[in-house]
């Protein structure tokens, strides 16, 4: 047992405190993952307010809405009041409106005025993740009064790493780095350091705007401006990565082949991961069916060469991991942005070549397995050449089918509006299967016409 675990069961809170004293707020929040309900809000009761806050910032959902309900209303209040305005939105923007309702409440004066401000723009959008806490200067002051004013009211900013120009009516002219200040002569004025070259985002503009912006700028912070131009307030770089994080996870589980939980995956309850995962199951059920369809129209082919059967999951298999490569790696070039739509051409001629290149390793590999096998066996019959060559020549042209259908998809659904993503690997491998068998027997006809079939 350690010690923090000794004091805490001895609620020795002078203990507890000189234990945690020198503790951030991510280390506080690590710590409490192991600990009860009872042992997380003595914790919190003794630490510093700003460390209590930090700390339940970085709590799941789950946790936080157990550690509200121990705790009492002024602790409640102490937490809400000290969290960051972008953290403190997102929390409130996700508990039913009852509970907002009453969390705001608590609020001082000045908090909930911040909090209904940010609460005020659209959901997933650039006002609900900024911060109204930066430094904002002016172009006539002097290096000297810019880093006196930094220390003066540089305790509330979010981050100091870059100082925001601003005219006399609050609109936004330059942004630069603090490190400008910091080597700069004293009596040197803004105006001469400023390049008059920045980046901005609008309140109003889609939050997931932010996390290309953020790539080809590398920022840690971007200034956010209203329809004027007028500064009001900044987005820092943990907020864009929960939104890339909630992206990322997102299109995982579509391309999976499931709806975006939306929520983490042990908090989400039972019949609603039934719901968002059977949907896309019984889809790809209906499009399976297609595929005892398909065997059902060549029974007369299977009936006379029972051998072909034997290579029926093979073929079908390896149609379906093509495709499932190719619509994978298209899905998250197009999401990064290293290919747009423009580019569909260029990524068809690039998999046409691939397809017929992994095709052709693959039937090779085929056909020199029945010729081997063959030698030692008669399952294949005196016709094994023929059949071998069947499978080689079905294997090119599934694979360089599955390459090419599991590429384009996500351009096609990108086009007409619906998410890439959507042409999840199980949804491409379904439709290669289908297709896969029609090549396969096809290629078998023309092939054992007048031996096998």
């Amino acid at each position: 047992m350690s010690e923090l675990q000794r004091a805490l069961k001895a609620r020795d809170l002078n203990g507890i405190r000189a234990l945690t004293k020198n503790w951030t707020g991510p280390a506080v929040a690590d710590s409490m993952k192991a600990m009860s309900e009872i042992e997380q809000a003595v914790v919190m009761r003794v630490l510093p307010r700003n460390v209590v806050a930090a700390a339940f910032e970085f709590l799941d959902r789950p946790n936080q809405n157990r550690l509200l309900k121990a705790l009492g209303q002024q602790e409640v209040a102490d937490i809400l009041n000290h969290m960051a305005p972008d953290d403190r939105t997102e929390f409130l923007e996700e508990s039913p409106a009852t509970v907002t309702k009453q969390l705001l409440e608590v609020l001082s004066p000045q908090e909930r005025e911040v909090a209904l401000s940010l609460l005020g723009y659209p959901k997933k959008s650039i006002g609900r993740l900024m911060t109204p806490q930066y430094v904002a200067i002016k172009e006539n002051w002097t290096v000297r009064q810019v880093l006196d004013y930094v220390r003066e009211h540089g305790t509330n900013s979010e981050t100091l790493s870059v100082l925001y120009v601003v005219d006399d009516h609050g609109v936004l002219i330059d942004d630069i780095r603090v490190r400008e200040f910091l080597l700069a002569p004293q009596d040197r004025v803004v105006s001469d350091i400023m390049d008059n070259r920045f980046v901005s985002l609008k309140a109003d503009d889609a939050a997931e705007s932010a996390v290309s912006l953020f790539l080809s700028e590398d920022r840690k912070a971007l200034p956010v401006t209203d329809t004027t131009g007028v500064l009001i307030g900044i987005v820092t770089i943990d907020d864009v990565l929960k939104i890339a994080e909630n992206r990322a996870t997102a299109e995982m589980q579509r391309v999976g082949g499931s709806e975006a939980f939306d929520e983490p995956y042990m908090s989400i309850g039972f019949w609603r991961m039934v719901k968002k995962r059977g949907g896309w199951l019984v889809i790809l059920f209906l499009g399976e069916m297609l595929t005892a369809t398909a065997m059902g129209f060549f029974e007369g082919e299977i009936e006379k060469a029972v051998v072909l059967a034997l290579f029926v999951p093979l073929i079908i298999s390896s149609g379906g991991n093509s495709g499932s490569q190719a619509t994978t790696l298209v899905i998250r070039a197009l999401a990064i942005g290293e290919v747009a739509l423009a580019d569909w051409w260029r990524v068809m001629r690039r998999e046409i070549f691939a397809g017929l290149a992994l095709g052709s390793i693959l039937g090779v590999i085929g056909f020199f397995r029945i010729a081997i096998w063959s030698g030692f066996s008669t399952i294949y019959g005196p016709h094994w050449l023929l059949v071998g060559m069947t499978v080689g020549v079905s294997l090119v042209g599934i694979v360089m089918w599955g390459t090419l259908a599991g590429s384009m998809l996500p351009f096609l659904l990108r086009r007409v509006g619906f998410d890439p993503a959507t042409s999840s690997a199980p949804f491409v491998a379904t439709l290669v299967d289908v297709t896969g068998l029609v090549i396969y027997f096809s290629v078998a006809f023309l092939f054992l016409k007048g031996t096998l079939l």
